[in-house]
């Protein structure tokens, strides 16, 4: 049999075991939440660097999708491989295709076989779960990838950039 002192202090102690779970428990779920967090934000960039590299490997083919012009049907492949975070239409505006003459690298503005072509989305933000170090401010994505075109068979000339197929 315990001492009678002993009683006392267990006590006094009860409280104590749901103060240390509260002073374990918070940091616990923020270190959690951060985890999460971080992981979702690498996840879509990833995400959208996949999706513009797809797009150049379409690109540099000349290929077209029925009723599309060729910077449309890019878009197009770019926003199918992005599950579904360029769906929107400001989303789908962040996606930028540039042509690049090879010996300069200066713009071109056509896609003629042997330029450079480069796919990206420029300024999508991504909104945090919980805001860190007390701001809300998005975290902002940039992400690009580019290659050269092909050569068209035979003499064939590209397809129309923008518009509708003639």
């Amino acid at each position: 049999m315990p001492p009678q002192s002993v009683f006392p202090r267990r006590r006094r102690q009860r409280g104590n075991a749901m103060v240390e779970s509260a002073l374990i428990i918070l940091p616990l779920f923020a270190l959690m939440f951060a985890i999460i967090d971080f992981s979702l934000a690498i996840f879509v960039k990833s995400t959208l660097q996949h999706a513009v590299r797809e797009g150049v490997r379409y690109a540099v083919t000349f290929q077209t999708q029925p009723g599309f012009c060729h910077d449309d049907s890019i878009k197009n492949v770019v926003v199918h491989n992005s599950l579904n975070f360029l769906r929107s239409e400001a989303n789908r505006e962040k996606i930028q295709i540039r042509y690049f003459l090879p010996e300069t690298l200066s713009p071109s503005g056509n896609n003629d076989p042997g330029n450079i072509v480069e796919v990206s989305v420029e300024g999508y933000s991504w909104g945090w779960i919980a805001p860190l170090w007390r701001t809300n401010t998005p975290l902002s994505m940039l992400v690009r990838s580019s290659d050269r075109m092909e050569g068209l068979p035979g003499g064939a000339s590209p397809p129309c950039r923008t518009g509708s197929p003639s």
